[in-house]
């Protein structure tokens, strides 16, 4: 019997603690108190997260929220489904998924639709990330920019 069915509902294991974790965030958010608050309980969800994960997903995570802090200040840190998100009008619009959260061969750096990253019939709206380069750094500060609505699409 493999994971997935194991528990008959149909998801793996680590499916379903994400969305105990999303169920939790939403707990979180509605006994929030004053926005100040609740920004600095986000924000320190996603430090916490980060620093719960494994040492090379924890570097990634690191350095990409200091790149989408530093180019799209506009962008509010929180958790999404028990990753760091970062969003827009309270809706996350750039993800960080660790590796070790699915037990994946690379962590992944994603984008949900309010990103508006649309870029003619079709375009990517995740990436798989081992390592981050001067490359790689741009890359993500240029569409964390667009995600956040400070760059026109191309």
């Amino acid at each position: 019997m493999s994971d997935r069915t194991a528990a008959g509902s149909g998801f793996s294991p680590e499916e379903r603690a994400a969305m105990k974790e999303a169920a939790a965030e939403r707990r979180r958010a509605a006994r929030a108190g004053s926005k100040a608050e609740k920004a600095a309980a986000d924000l320190q969800d996603v430090l916490d997260r980060i620093a719960a994960m494994a040492p090379d997903d924890r570097g990634l995570a690191e350095q990409v929220h200091a790149i989408v802090a530093e180019a799209a200040p506009g962008l509010a840190p929180k958790t999404w489904y028990g990753m760091p998100a970062w969003a827009r009008d309270g809706k996350p619009v750039v993800f960080f998924q660790d590796a070790g959260k699915f037990k994946a061969r690379y962590a992944t750096l994603g984008f949900n639709d309010g990103a508006a990253l649309d870029d003619g019939a079709m375009w990517p709206t995740a990436f798989a990330l081992v390592r981050i380069g001067p490359e790689e750094r741009a890359l993500i500060a240029a569409l964390a920019r667009r995600a956040a609505g400070a760059e026109p699409v191309a």
